[in-house]
């Protein structure tokens, strides 16, 4: 059993060191200055076209898988190649461009992969290819400037070429970090040639400077010989003036003992006067005080008492006009109190009489509108009760017109008896020859009169209403006039009895 346990452990260890040596052997890891192109599988990088048949890693580990894949190292370094072009500018002229170009394969996915399918087996031949790219681009970008724009512009020519070859460099994958031209030979000697004015004319400035500086250097030879002359002068003027200083202190050491005796005089004659002096000061003091001091007090005493009585007399009299001032503004405000409630009470009742007035009228506005309205409502209601019997006449003179002049006759006939009586109103005698058949006659035609009337009140019924007929079928309309009959004359016959 422990030989058992032995033998599994053993084969596990080996299981154990067989897998991480096979992972070693898959794991592969990119440098930071590298890009591993895993090839053998399908693959898609962003950024890639599908189907490239390649995987690019950069700065990481991959698995790979021996036998299937197979991963190759693609150099992400700076790259150096030197330029020396012969050229010929827009003038003619022959020259050789010398300079550097510093490069490196880009960093992103699609550079690496332009130049993987380009320079991955040939990485040492980067520098030649890139050499002839700015060769060709070179000649043809010197070929038009002058030897005076590429000596005063060199940004401009190196610009120029780096936009030029732009475009080729990234379809290679490559970036250009850096781009300097050195050096320009002229094997014509044009470049000296320019150069021989500006050298000539240096040497001329050179020239005239040291002409100008020898110059400059006799006046300062001259200048300093001046100055030292002058130095000798002043120190000869100094060296007398000590001699004179010198021999002016020895007149005076002579000259001492009389000078310090009439100073001691002096000094005598100083201390009498100011002794003098003194006195004087005394006396003007002691006049001071015996008469100028009782004599100010004095004055001081009467002008203090002037003063004083002239305050009082002041004091007084601002104190009187201060007693009117206040009496004054008190009978103004006594007179300005009773005028205010004057106007008070003047504004209280023209206030109260104006409300009273208001009042007054609006009462007598609202009550002639009261009557108004009443009126108008009266009016309004007897208008609408006319209106209403009138209606009321019309539609029963509509269903009934001889009933309805019938009703009127009867109520008007002693009117109309009276009106067919008054004929005979004029008749002072009136002789009857037929007796009872006159007499009858005689009513008759009166009644006829009366009928006339009828007639006339059936004609004014149907001009009211002209499309009936009436009930009764003896008044019909002609031309919208009722015909009303005539009545029947009875003559009057005499008698012949």
């Amino acid at each position: 059993m422990p030989m058992v346990v032995g033998v599994v452990a053993g084969a596990a260890v080996l299981a154990v060191l067989v897998l991480i040596g096979l992972f070693k052997m898959m794991w592969r890891v990119a440098e930071p200055n590298e890009a591993l192109i895993i090839s053998g599988s399908k693959h898609r990088t962003e950024g890639l076209e599908e189907g490239m048949g390649f995987r690019i890693v950069t700065g990481r580990g991959t698995l790979v898988l021996p036998g299937v894949q197979a991963v190759r190292k693609l150099s992400l370094d700076l790259n150096e190649t030197e330029l020396s072009v012969d050229c010929v500018t827009q003038q003619g002229i022959p020259l050789k461009v010398r300079g550097v170009v510093i490069f490196k394969v880009g960093d992103d996915f699609v550079s690496i992969a332009n130049a993987g399918r380009r320079f991955l087996d040939q990485q040492k031949m980067m520098s030649e290819r890139v050499h002839n790219v700015f060769a060709g681009h070179l000649r043809s970008i010197v070929g038009g400037l002058t030897v005076e724009d590429m000596i005063r512009d060199r940004d401009k020519l190196t610009g120029q070429t780096r936009a030029a070859c732009g475009t080729e460099m990234e379809k290679l994958g490559l970036i250009v970090d850096s781009l300097q031209i050195h050096e320009i030979e002229d094997p014509t000697g044009y470049i000296r040639n320019l150069a021989m004015p500006h050298a000539a004319a240096v040497q001329r400035d050179a020239r005239i400077a040291q002409a100008e500086a020898n110059r400059l250097a006799t006046e300062a030879e001259q200048q300093s010989f001046a100055r030292m002359a002058e130095a000798t002068r002043d120190s000869e003027i100094l060296q007398a003036g000590y001699q004179a200083e010198r021999d002016k202190a020895a007149a005076q050491a002579r000259q001492a003992g009389p000078l310090a005796d009439a100073a001691a005089r002096q000094e005598v004659v100083v201390q009498e006067t100011r002794v003098a002096e003194l006195e004087a000061h005394r006396r003007e003091q002691q006049l001071q005080a015996d008469v100028r001091k009782p004599a100010d007090a004095k004055a001081y005493e009467k002008r203090t008492l002037a003063e004083a009585e002239r305050d009082a007399r002041i004091s007084a009299a601002q104190a009187k006009a201060k007693e009117t001032e206040l009496a004054a503004a008190a009978e103004a405000t006594r007179v300005k109190t009773a005028a205010g409630a004057e106007a008070e009470a003047t504004r209280s009742r023209g206030t109260a009489t104006a409300a009273a007035t208001r009042a007054t009228g609006e009462a007598e506005a609202a009550a002639a509108q009261a009557r108004g309205l009443a009126d108008a409502e009266a009016t309004k209601a007897k208008g609408l009760a006319e209106a209403e019997a009138i209606k009321a006449r019309a539609a029963a003179l509509a269903e009934n017109q001889e009933a309805v002049v019938a009703q009127q006759l009867a109520e008007n006939w002693p009117e109309i008896v009276k009106a067919g009586a008054s004929a005979f109103g004029n008749v002072d005698n009136m002789v009857l020859l037929n007796g009872a058949d006159g007499m009858a006659e005689l009513f008759a035609k009166a009644l006829t009169m009366g009928g006339t009337g009828l007639g006339l009140a059936r004609q004014l019924l149907a001009s009211m209403n002209p499309n009936e007929q009436p009930a009764n079928g003896t008044s019909p309309v002609l031309n919208g006039v009722p015909a009303t009959p005539k009545p029947q004359k009875v003559p009057l016959e005499p008698n012949t009895d």
